[in-house]
């Protein structure tokens, strides 16, 4: 089913009990943080804190952190079922007849159907709040989520902006450390596409850049926000998509942006050329904290709201956290669309440990010599794939979901001389191992089988599997003879 809002997807959760409510009063600055982490290592339920000192605004967190809340949040029983409807749409042909035109009109009505659309009965208006008309920032239960963060951020702000060139809209995950009342850093990274509309304004008379920051909307809308899209694709779109069904859009009562009608709290402001404010620091999802450094800086001009709003944060730490479900769930359903530009790629493998951009794991159907060589360079060169430090390249029938198969695969696969690729590039902002900010040296491990062709001057070992007719005969004796059946697994 697809969600109206954040408030019917929160009620879903309680229905099938996943969800706890807490009402016992509780701090946002460490106390938030020390209670999630307990219970997102527990693989525990979404917490709804009703009684958080210092505002009246109730606040959820952990909605995404198990795999059955990350399928509820999409409206499938499992996430590969958004995966193959992707692939549905990449395996569209051009029609050769009428009869195969007329079959396509579902899918074509589909996509007509995820567009955005604009909206007349905006709940997140339902109440506006002006410059001096009283508390904007400091109306939330905003956390402090370690002990050595500069501050309280906004954890999970959808940040709307377009391209003062183009008028494209993004929409981006960007934490915000606030400042006071009413202004907030905007930790846009410099490979972002917020940082990228922002560097726009240098150019001619561009002062100021209208910026939206949405707190609390349904679930898939959320969860698009966090999808590395190419850049000119619309985050709202792909939202809709994954609905299947329109995001509703207003538009802003102080800039000109348009923002999900649906939401809990919408914050509007600018961010202005030249403006910079030290950020941070700010407990990672590397697990690690990230230096303070200098971001642009948010002004609001307005805040608007649902009546009684729900306030959406997530905290980010050492593994596994909540974002491990929602990377996950990117790595499965971005494999298509990866497939489609490398047919041999049968399955990607991204370990939560390596913040999901330190190490990329690959199979391929391998055809030809060097093939896995190719992948390495070629995904250096994909997208937000140019991040991976490491990239290790299987054989097709190996599970690279199983680090111990591909541990013991690469460890006794590998030849340094023959096997390793190293290069130099971009990496990830929040890279602390690299010796300069920005970019570092990378490393490539083809651990297929090699040929001949390759420079393998004996014959490649098989692996050792047992009989599928032993295995057969065991299974009967042992189910015969009334034996735990779970050591069969």
């Amino acid at each position: 089913m697809a969600f109206k809002d954040l408030r019917e997807f929160i009620r879903t959760l309680g229905e099938q009990g996943e969800l706890v409510e807490v009402n016992v009063p509780v701090d946002p600055v460490l106390e938030i943080t020390e209670i999630y982490d307990r219970i997102i290592k527990r693989q525990g339920p979404a917490l709804y804190f009703g009684n958080v000192k210092g505002s009246t605004v109730p606040l959820v967190v952990n909605l995404f952190g198990s795999w059955k809340r990350m399928s509820l949040a999409l409206g499938v029983k499992d996430i590969s079922e958004v995966a193959e409807r992707i692939q549905s749409f990449l395996s569209l042909k051009a029609p050769r007849g009428l009869l195969e035109k007329i079959s396509m009109i579902p899918k074509l009505t589909e996509l007509n159907e995820v567009v955005p659309k604009a909206v007349k009965h905006a709940p997140c208006q339902e109440h506006v709040i002006l410059p001096g008309e009283g508390p904007m920032l400091d109306k939330l239960p905003v956390l402090q989520c370690w002990p050595k963060d500069g501050g309280k951020f906004i954890t999970f702000p959808l940040v709307i902006t377009k391209d003062p060139d183009t008028n494209e809209r993004n929409v981006g995950l960007y934490r915000m450390h606030v400042y006071d009342d009413r202004t907030t850093g905007m930790h846009w990274q410099v490979h972002k596409d917020g940082a990228e509309h922002f560097r726009k304004l240098g150019k001619g008379s561009r002062r100021r850049m209208p910026v939206a920051c949405v707190i609390g909307a349904d679930p898939a809308t959320m969860f698009a926000a966090a999808c590395p899209l190419p850049g000119g694709l619309d985050e709202l779109m792909l939202a809709g998509f994954l609905r299947k069904k329109a995001v509703g859009l207003v538009k802003c009562k102080t800039i000109d942006l348009e923002v999900p009608a649906e939401a809990e709290i919408v914050l509007e402001g600018y961010v202005e050329e030249g403006e910079l404010r030290t950020e941070g620091p700010f407990g990672d999802h590397t697990g690690f904290y990230s230096r303070a450094k200098e971001f642009p800086v948010f002004h609001l001009t307005c805040m608007t709201h649902r009546t009684d709003p729900v306030y959406v944060t997530t905290v980010v730490g050492r593994p596994f956290m909540e974002d491990a479900y929602m990377g996950k769930a990117i790595e499965r359903i971005f494999l298509p669309m990866i497939q489609k530009q490398f047919p041999e790629i049968t399955d990607i493998h991204l370990p939560v440990e390596g913040a999901f951009h330190n190490c990329l794991i690959v199979a391929i159907r391998k055809s030809y010599p060097e093939q896995g060589k190719k992948i390495i360079h070629a995904l250096w060169g994909l997208g937000q794939m140019m991040f991976s430090k490491m990239i290790v390249v299987l054989d097709h029938d190996t599970n690279v979901q199983d680090v111990s198969e591909v541990a013991w695969r690469v460890l006794n696969n590998l030849d340094p001389k023959r096997d390793l690729v190293f290069s130099e590039g971009p990496l990830d902002e929040l890279d602390h191992a690299s010796p300069r900010d920005l970019a570092g040296s990378k490393i490539g491990i083809d651990a297929t089988r090699k040929s001949e062709a390759e420079g393998m001057t004996r014959p490649w070992p098989e692996d050792i599997v047992m009989n599928d007719e032993v295995r057969k005969r065991v299974v009967a004796r042992w189910q015969e003879y009334g034996l735990d059946e779970k050591y069969l697994r």
